[in-house]
């Protein structure tokens, strides 16, 4: 009896570390996943002919008969960010201070310690939590209209729909959340840590700060071109960006037509 009871303790044992493991494991795909992603939706810094490509390519547009893509592939890539986005959460929340009394201990304990890498653990904790409502909207949107991706409609959205200032909250959660949890894995796992991990930890904090700074530039930066572009469409909400070769195309077509006319 006394044997069986040991053996299905062991069994136990190995939850939480699979659990710890199913975690890290989503967060690093999350992580690389909204550098990608800010990366891609940074490319409108660069003009809207650019991010109309990029957004149509990510659509596979290069192998529709029309050369309009396939949304679809938006929402399909959206609900599977969001069960990565949910299953990391559920598996995050565990660790999660859940009562008042626990919060003020930790934070009575944070106080004392001055711990920095306690500090950004809790960071993380207040972004998970505000990013798993703003997230939530960002990715229901999305999966709501694929379609609803290029320089004018994003911009319309943001600005016209109103949706700036959540877009803001959760563009620096995000960064600060996958930044710091990148950082946190390597340290946990020893990814990058070589022979000195003291000196390994200093190299990676230095590299932490200067990708949160870039990251975040790119993205604030984005944001603002989105809402000038947005401001200046106003009084044509809703109408989708033409590429320059495609306008042409239409006025050479149009002023064929009336020719004909004539």
């Amino acid at each position: 009896m006394s044997s069986y009871i040991i053996e299905s303790n062991k069994k136990k044992s190995r939850l939480p570390a699979r659990l710890d493991f199913a975690q890290s494991a989503t967060g690093l795909l999350l992580g690389l996943f909204m550098w990608v992603h800010m990366m891609l939706v940074g490319s409108i810094i660069l003009g809207k002919e650019m991010f109309y490509n990029v957004a149509k390519t990510m659509e596979l547009a290069f192998l529709s008969p029309d050369g309009q893509g396939y949304p679809i592939l938006v929402f399909f890539a959206a609900a599977t960010i969001s069960t990565l986005f949910i299953t990391h959460a559920l598996l995050g929340v565990r660790k999660f201070p859940i009562s008042w009394k626990q919060h003020r201990i930790f934070r009575d304990q944070m106080q004392m310690m001055k711990h920095e890498d306690t500090n950004l653990w809790y960071v993380q904790v207040i972004t998970g939590f505000i990013m798993f409502f703003a997230g939530s909207v960002h990715l229901y949107t999305m999966m709501s209209n694929p379609a609803g991706i290029g320089p004018y409609m994003s911009a319309d959205r943001i600005v016209s729909g109103g949706m700036w200032p959540l877009y803001l909250v959760l563009l620096i959660c995000v960064e600060l959340h996958a930044i710091i949890g990148l950082y946190r894995l390597c340290l946990k796992w020893g990814w990058f840590t070589g022979k000195n991990p003291a000196q390994a930890r200093k190299k990676l904090k230095a590299w932490k700060k200067r990708l949160s700074v870039f990251f975040l530039s790119i993205g604030i930066l984005a944001l603002l071109v989105f809402i000038v572009i947005g401001i200046k469409h106003r009084d044509n909400v809703g109408e989708k960006y033409v590429k320059k070769s495609q306008a042409a195309e239409q006025v050479e077509a149009a002023a064929g037509s009336a020719e004909e006319t004539q």
